[in-house]
């Protein structure tokens, strides 16, 4: 109960830090600019409006070569733009080679279909005007991203990786047990999931990164500590970095050494 009520407010403060952000480009996307970071829309069908996502390609792209890609999810009440301004991620995406994008995920408290495909969600409130499918719609836009990446660049299909943080490290590995065949490892970041970690059993082939602060008050460590029990008990491929001191939001925001780990640790990994 504590945590639902720790959601209910934290939906709340984000959800008011990202109406007050600056408005997000219109439909008529620019065109990508290597080395920065971009807001593209596409017009999702399924929602019938204009989807914005943030992209970052690297400077160093190059079209005839087969690039790794990482869809990297934003927290609740926040957005893509933001989470592809972690301290870090840019740096890592040039140093690695890594296109990285980032959808919406409908909106900013859609949960990726982590919750459930309709919008009665059990942790966090949805606006009243939400969709009824907005769960479904979540969902749908991660996975229309994923392919207008890779139609508009050459992607290395065996080198495509999920990361997120928050209600987007839930999203990780909801979406990393849901689709497994499309990832070839998973970085969720204080992943907010409440599934039964016995999830792991359906993708226990899959390399996972975890990182969790330990004074994480919005994420309990106990939480995560239980699904990287059940991950040494597959004898998964994983590794855990639990910080010290740290909580939900600057220990992962304003961390680039963690952030190089996690992208370190999803280099070294293709699907078969």
């Amino acid at each position: 109960m504590q945590l639902r009520t720790n959601f209910f407010a934290f939906s709340t403060a984000l959800l008011t830090l990202a109406l007050a952000a600056p408005a997000w480009a219109d439909s008529s996307s620019p065109p990508v600019e290597y080395g920065k970071i971009v807001t593209r829309s596409y017009d999702f069908k399924e929602a019938g409006k204009p989807m914005d996502y943030a992209l970052y390609v690297p400077a160093k792209y190059n079209q005839k070569k087969a690039t790794p890609l990482v869809v990297l999810l934003h927290g609740l009440g926040s957005n893509p733009t933001q989470v592809m301004s972690y301290a870090g991620v840019t740096e890592q995406a040039e140093k690695h080679g890594f296109i990285v994008v980032a959808p919406f995920g409908y909106n900013t408290g859609g949960w990726y279909g982590a919750q459930g495909q309709g919008k009665d969600f059990k942790v966090s409130r949805v606006a009243p005007d939400a969709p009824d499918n907005l769960g479904a719609l979540s969902e749908k836009d991660v996975l229309n991203v994923l392919e207008i990446a890779r139609k508009d660049f050459n992607i290395d299909d065996k080198r495509v990786y999920l990361m997120g943080h928050s209600m987007g490290g839930g999203g990780s590995l909801y979406l990393g047990v849901k689709y497994s065949s499309y990832w070839a490892a998973l970085g969720p970041m204080a992943p907010a999931i409440y599934s039964s970690p016995d999830d792991l059993e359906k993708i226990k082939s899959m390399p996972i990164i975890v990182v969790q602060g330990d004074k994480d008050t919005l994420v309990p460590v106990e939480s995560t500590r239980k699904w990287v029990a059940k991950m040494d008990q597959l004898k998964m491929t994983h590794r855990y970095i639990e910080i010290p001191e740290g909580n939900h939001f600057q220990t992962i925001t304003r961390n680039p050494e963690m952030i190089a780990e996690v992208f370190d640790f999803l280099s070294k990994y293709k699907k078969n």
